[in-house]
């Protein structure tokens, strides 16, 4: 059950409405839930959230690596709602089924690609330590160059965030949706 009751646009502040209405232009699907609307409640919060994702959203990193990041980021953190909102979006980027199901259900996925394994490799280490070796690092840095590199490292950040703020208001996935596995 969600702790934060739905807003309702009509009792939204100026200032909620107008970043409401800045959401939803930007956001996938028109519509202003999961985190954003738990966000909404904070206004400054939201309307730096929302900058951020839509920086996000023009990043460099291919959009099929920046999906599997954020895949890795669900998993480890439970998110049922940014599992719900991007496995299929990480399907549509090009994403194996398999590995989506993989990573799902704590299995190291079968990945072929090379960017893909680093991707995974650097952001699963990153979620399980907080930190990056050297060797990760100098590996990553190496394919990915200090642009796409911070990128990736800030989006895990930014998707943790995310992730956690879900988690703690406990933002359902909607009816009919499927968050993780088991």
């Amino acid at each position: 059950m969600p702790r934060v009751p739905e807003l309702d646009f009509n009792t939204l502040s100026a200032e909620q409405k107008r970043i409401h209405e800045l959401i939803r232009e930007r956001v996938r699907g028109n519509s202003v839930r999961g985190p954003f609307a738990v966000l909404l409640n904070a206004p400054a919060v939201a309307e730096g959230a929302i900058n951020t994702y839509s920086a996000f959203r023009a990043s460099k990193l291919e959009r099929r690596l920046f999906e599997l990041m954020i895949l890795v980021v669900a998993r480890h953190t439970g998110a049922q709602f940014e599992w719900f909102a991007h496995a299929p979006r990480s399907v549509e980027a090009g994403i194996e089924p398999a590995t989506v199901d993989a990573i799902g259900n704590f299995r190291a996925p079968a990945l072929t690609r090379d960017d893909e394994k680093l991707i995974y490799d650097t952001v699963l280490e990153l979620c399980r330590t907080q930190r990056l070796s050297q060797a990760s690092y100098d590996r990553a840095l190496a394919a990915l160059g200090l642009e796409r590199l911070v990128e990736l490292i800030a989006g895990a950040g930014f998707y943790t965030m995310i992730a956690l703020t879900l988690n703690a208001f406990d933002v359902p996935v909607p009816a009919g949706g499927r968050g993780l596995p088991g």
